[in-house]
């Protein structure tokens, strides 16, 4: 039993040494790519490496009507219980690929009836068999057998292991993602809570400005019956006033297009968003610090599931590759077998057990590991490209928005200006219309300026909320 035991592992040895030889030579050569994580040393001339990014969301948005709607987001998101399934998904893969390179051992019970023919080889057999009476071969032959019996490939050039690695980063990954899609959902909902500030200012800003022109028109009505303008005059100033309450309306419509946004981001089906519009315009966004560019690979989530994305193409080549190579299976099992249930049990004559193994290896029809292998390599290099993608893309984000914040800086003190100025013409081509040295039309547009001023105000001081959210977002803020 020992001599033959030998002889097949010295004939196993042989078999895989050949096959190993066949399976070098018959490799196709791929091309490698390595990811070039390099960036440049600032956004600027800045240094500083305080980042933005290590600040919690709750800490950074102070108003607390926006921060209850995002934590009711990150409960409720349909988008984000989605993508936390899919984390779920990943990480049953990871069982999944791990129970492949452990052995796989069933149990098995069963129970039969054989019946031969008396006139063939077993059956004739059977009937000249010497065997003492009373202990004669029952006919039919009942069969009982119970045991446990087990497979196990193995894992020799690390394959069944390499993809269960590929499945942990795979699964990492979609960690990644889930904190990607956090950050962008904390942002959207931000963004949408400010443009619901800005339209509530701006509908506040319409409502004064009818007002206004209310009793520019009553004046221009007076002015009219004491013969000092024209029935045109009267009708010009009617129209501006039918322009202006039809922009209420348009605003109030965005309002609730707006509100019903974020119920959709929020989870929930529309209703009222609570928020505290007052002193929107004199609200100063929190200062973000960039840090450095470096940064960004331990900060942005996206970058970071763009490298694991990476790890595992790299897994998956090294799979593809091993599938040249022979694999080795093993196979064993034990139990007890009868045809009397009274003899199941005894021992030794009922046990049975067996031991066996194989060694398979590609050699005839390889092209489809071929293409596998080609199409992993291919892969890889591709997610090389998007991981230095993803790098240079938000490196450009950052950059973006820090030009965005300190032009929108300047834009607002000149504008703030301009709002003032037309403020004030208001009132002086009032008065300069009650004395009849100023024409009704030079009325009318000083005021339909110092209105389209004002919205841009607001819009622009929208834009600046925005610039400070979209930085802390671009820096990887938030998902913490």
């Amino acid at each position: 039993m020992i001599i033959m035991l030998k002889k097949i592992i010295n004939i196993s040895l042989v078999l895989l040494i050949f096959t190993l030889m066949m399976s070098s030579c018959m490799t196709p050569s791929v091309v490698e790519k390595t990811a070039n994580t390099a960036v440049p040393d600032s956004f600027d001339s800045s240094l500083d490496s305080i980042n933005s990014a290590s600040i919690k969301w709750k800490e950074f948005f102070e108003d607390p009507y926006l921060r209850a709607l995002i934590d009711t987001a990150l409960q409720n998101n349909q988008e984000l219980n989605i993508t936390l399934q899919e984390i779920r998904v990943a990480q049953n893969e990871i069982q999944a690929k791990k129970g492949e390179y452990l052995p796989y051992v069933d149990f098995k019970a069963g129970a039969g009836m054989d019946k031969v023919g008396r006139y063939t080889s077993r059956g004739a057999s059977e009937a000249t068999t010497d065997i003492k009476p009373g202990k004669e071969m029952p006919d039919p032959v009942p069969d009982y057998m119970f045991g446990a019996f087990a497979n196990w490939e193995v894992d020799v050039w690390n394959k069944l292991h390499n993809a269960k690695k590929a499945a942990v980063a795979r699964y990492l990954s979609s960690v990644e993602g889930k904190n990607f899609m956090v950050t962008n959902l904390i942002a959207e909902i931000a963004n949408s809570y400010y443009e619901l500030l800005a339209l509530d200012n701006q509908l506040a800003i319409v409502k004064r400005n009818i007002n206004i022109q209310s009793d520019a028109l009553r004046i221009v009505r007076l002015q009219k019956d004491a013969a000092r303008v024209t029935e045109l005059a009267v009708r010009k100033f009617e129209a501006e006033v039918y322009h202006t309450r039809s922009l209420q309306f348009d605003i109030q419509q965005e309002i609730t297009q707006v509100e019903n946004k974020i119920n959709y981001l929020v989870g929930r089906y529309p209703q009222p968003i609570a928020r505290n519009a007052d002193g929107f315009m004199d609200r100063m966004p929190q200062q973000v610090k960039q840090g450095i560019p470096s940064q960004l690979l331990a900060n942005r989530p996206d970058i970071r599931q763009a490298e694991m994305e990476l790890d595992a193409a790299k897994l998956d080549v090294k799979v593809a590759k091993a599938r040249f190579y022979p694999s080795i299976g093993i196979s064993a099992g034990i139990g007890f077998q009868a045809f009397n249930p009274s003899y199941l049990i005894q021992t030794p004559e009922s046990l049975l057990y067996s031991l066996a193994g194989d060694l398979t290896a590609p050699l005839i029809n390889r092209k489809e590991i071929k293409a596998t292998y080609k199409s992993a390599n291919s892969k890889q290099i591709q997610a090389v490209y998007k991981y230095e993608q993803t790098i240079l893309n938000a490196y450009v984000e950052v950059a973006n928005q820090l030009a965005i914040i300190n032009n929108l800086e300047q834009s607002y003190g000149l504008k703030a200006q301009e709002v003032q100025a037309l403020t004030e013409s208001i009132s002086i081509s009032g008065d300069l219309f009650k004395s009849a040295r100023a024409d009704y039309m030079e009325v009318l547009l000083t005021q339909r300026d110092a209105l389209e001023a004002k919205f841009d105000l607001v819009e622009t001081k929208m834009q600046q909320m925005s610039a400070f959210i979209n930085m802390y977002q671009a820096l990887g803020g938030g998902w913490e």
